[in-house]
């Protein structure tokens, strides 16, 4: 019973790099990707492309501050304010070191704040750790939807 992880990226040799880095740590999770913030909630309510989707929440959204058509605070605020969602695990995985971005971040509720780093072994190790950590060591909170993997 795994549940995905939802890449939210719009760069993409950013969306490259931790599409590798996730690759190198070996996690079994399937990596759902929206390239913008719209489609990252599309996802996460099953609207527009994804109606037919296996109901359930991802292990983890790894999510980019910087989106195109809404931003990735954006999508944190109306995850922390959907009570169906509101318990998903938010990583804000971004090259922002904002001050301002990082407080507003944890004002409406990110679980974590990562900077990427600059140095390929450095962002193949950072996203290897966030993967492993959300998605296999973490235990979801009691009654969250749990995604199987059709067989």
């Amino acid at each position: 019973m795994l549940k995905p992880i939802l890449l939210v990226e719009d760069n993409p040799h950013d969306l490259e790099l931790t599409l590798i880095a996730l690759a190198k740590s070996q996690l079994a999770n399937e990596v759902i990707i929206a390239r913008d913030g719209a489609e990252a909630l599309d996802y996460l309510l099953c609207r527009e492309q994804y109606t037919a989707r296996e109901v359930g929440n991802p292990a983890v959204v790894l999510l980019d501050l910087k989106l195109p058509k809404i931003d990735g605070l954006e999508v944190l605020k109306e995850i922390r304010n959907t009570p169906a969602l509101r318990s998903i695990p938010v990583v804000m995985l971004t090259s922002s070191k904002e001050e301002q971005d990082l407080l507003r971040s944890y004002e409406l509720g990110v679980n974590a704040y990562v900077v990427k780093p600059v140095d390929f072994e450095e962002f193949v190790r950072a996203i290897a750790d966030l993967g492993i950590f959300w998605a296999v060591l973490n235990e979801p909170p009691p009654g969250s939807h749990r995604y199987i993997r059709p067989q």
